[in-house]
């Protein structure tokens, strides 16, 4: 019964659902989840807690500090700021650490180049706790989500059962679409299926969904960045065909400028993510971050690649037994990035390649450049040998081009 139901409804979901139009290239942003959790001691914690205070000092941050006019435009908030429900049925922010409600804080982002992204859960509660949207709630939630000029729906799914999930996403998709408002909608759905077919159908998610959450939940911590890597590299071949403009993989956050990550670790996240096509969504306190990590984070050219138009998720395509691992992505004119990754954790390892090893055209030459210290390698062709020395834990990446080669044609006069 419960199969029938599921292809009932992806049927149901496939005629009425329609494309957005939104997020053609990965959306990048700040989200408050992993850097402040569910802190809502307001008065112990003023300047930490999830409050309207909060979001609009980062919202201020994000545009004076350069992370707008890079990309960085989602302001998201994440759980905890439901206050209740109303008598009509309707959500209502916390009164008190939200008090001039959401559509202010809407029209606040939108007055510095921001959109404003917002927090559900598919369930009778949050995962916090706070109400959630069952599916009786889900046309009216989504109306009240327009009506505050939200731009950005993450819907998860603590405390909802299979069959309400697989009835919930697809409605909740029909019912912001309904709206009229061009909201981007964030799924936790996957997450919560195991992440993987037939359970996952990639196909359908990408007809409702904008991007989705594939797995666990990122910890602060170099161990659960390659937890969720060698996840999505284990099962590529499944993952990697079904991103592309307007539906993305979500391997979760960024967690550089955090305590986690070590300098190393921290670029090896930002490039190994770019390289999958991920969203950019920070989640750290921009009013501390250090001049080093924003340094990473606001890299011109690993932007550019993260959001290459082609939006081609990348794969690794080499896994050594010396423990570093090559990463390879396509990009637009012709392009390519690669990515070599150092699992090891003793030295800095001297890595011997050619680009014939890594797949690359032998009628071309190409020129690379170093994503993080801009160094220019030319005259490369397929048999050149090169070594790359990659720190441990660390990255070496390159943004490969060809170099055309020009012909001239001596016409002789008569």
């Amino acid at each position: 019964m419960l199969l029938k139901t599921v292809l009932l409804l992806t049927l149901v979901a496939q005629v009425l659902v329609l494309e957005n139009g939104l997020l053609r290239t990965p959306p990048m942003g700040w989200l408050a989840w992993e850097r402040f959790r569910c802190n809502i001691d307001c008065d112990e914690d003023p300047k930490n807690c999830i409050s309207e205070q909060l979001f609009m000092e980062m919202a201020d941050l994000m545009a004076q500090d350069g992370w707008r006019d890079l990309g960085y435009v989602y302001l998201n908030i994440d759980d905890c700021w439901i206050g209740e429900r109303d008598d009509r049925g309707r959500l209502v922010p916390d009164s008190k650490r939200f008090p001039h409600g959401i559509t202010f804080l809407a029209d606040y982002a939108h007055s510095l180049g921001l959109k404003l992204g917002i927090y559900a859960d598919m369930g009778n509660l949050t995962c916090m706790g706070f109400p959630g949207t069952t599916l009786d709630k889900v046309e009216l939630d989504a109306q009240t989500f327009a009506e505050w000029k939200v731009d950005m729906l993450k819907l998860d799914g603590c405390f909802s059962t299979r069959e309400e999930r697989a009835e919930g996403y697809p409605k909740m998709s029909a019912a912001l679409n309904a709206t009229g408002r061009s909201i981007a909608f964030s799924c936790s759905w996957p997450a919560y299926e195991g992440g993987l077919p037939p359970e996952v159908n990639y196909t359908l998610l990408a007809n409702i969904c904008n991007l989705w959450r594939n797995y666990d939940d990122i910890q602060d911590s170099w161990r659960s960045v390659l937890f969720i890597l060698d996840w999505f590299v284990k099962h590529q071949d499944i993952l990697q065909p079904v991103a592309g403009p307007g539906h993305w993989n979500d391997p979760d956050m960024l967690l550089i400028g955090n305590f986690g990550l070590s300098y190393e670790q921290a670029r090896a996240q930002m490039a190994l993510w770019t390289v999958l096509a991920a969203p950019l969504f920070m989640s750290t306190d921009l009013r501390t971050i250090s001049p080093q990590n924003v340094n990473i984070l606001q890299n011109p050219l690993m932007i550019k690649i993260n959001q290459d138009p082609l939006g081609i998720q990348g794969r690794m395509i080499l896994k050594e037994k010396s423990l570093i691992q090559v990463f390879k992505r396509p990009l637009s004119g012709d392009t390519n990035v690669v990515v070599f990754f150092s699992r090891r954790t003793d030295m800095p390892f001297r890595y011997h390649s050619s680009l014939a090893k890594l797949n690359f055209s032998s009628s071309r030459i190409y020129e690379a450049q170093d994503v993080f210290s801009g160094e220019i390698i030319s005259g490369l062709r397929d048999d050149t040998s090169f070594t790359v020395v990659i720190n441990p834990s660390g990255v070496v990446m390159w943004y490969l081009y060809p170099i055309q080669k020009m012909q001239k044609t001596v016409q002789k006069s008569h």
